[in-house]
């Protein structure tokens, strides 16, 4: 299956369960990997025949910053189930989002989750 993939989307948010995540807030990372048949765009090279990068970036953001999740799980879950619930050209989707500035006492480049959905 081919593939649209957003890497790097850096979000601040309020995603955690400390009190402080809630009210401070945080940088995040989302990688998005969307599956997607584009033997179509390839030969008409029309916009409209493929699922637009730009759109993937605005709705992932847009459900992202929605609500604040205790949890990266439920957050990185509903990036993945929006997008396919917007885009039905998707036929499945991962979601990649980490956490660099995690509040634990370790040196470490980020924490993160791969949630993986599909129709």
């Amino acid at each position: 299956m081919d593939k649209i993939i957003v890497k790097g989307l850096k979000l601040y948010a309020y995603h955690g369960v400390n009190p402080e995540e809630k009210t401070d807030g945080q940088n995040f990372i989302l990688d998005i990997t969307a599956y997607v048949d584009l033997t179509v765009p390839c030969e008409s090279d029309n916009v409209e025949d493929t699922v637009s990068y730009a759109k993937i970036i605005k709705e992932a953001t847009r459900i992202f910053l929605l609500q604040k999740d205790d949890l990266i799980e439920r957050a990185a879950k509903r990036v993945a189930d929006g997008l396919l619930e917007r885009f039905d050209k998707i036929q499945s989707v991962t979601v990649l989002l980490k956490k660099p500035e995690a509040p634990i006492k370790a040196d470490f480049e980020y924490t993160a989750v791969e949630i993986t959905v599909g129709r």
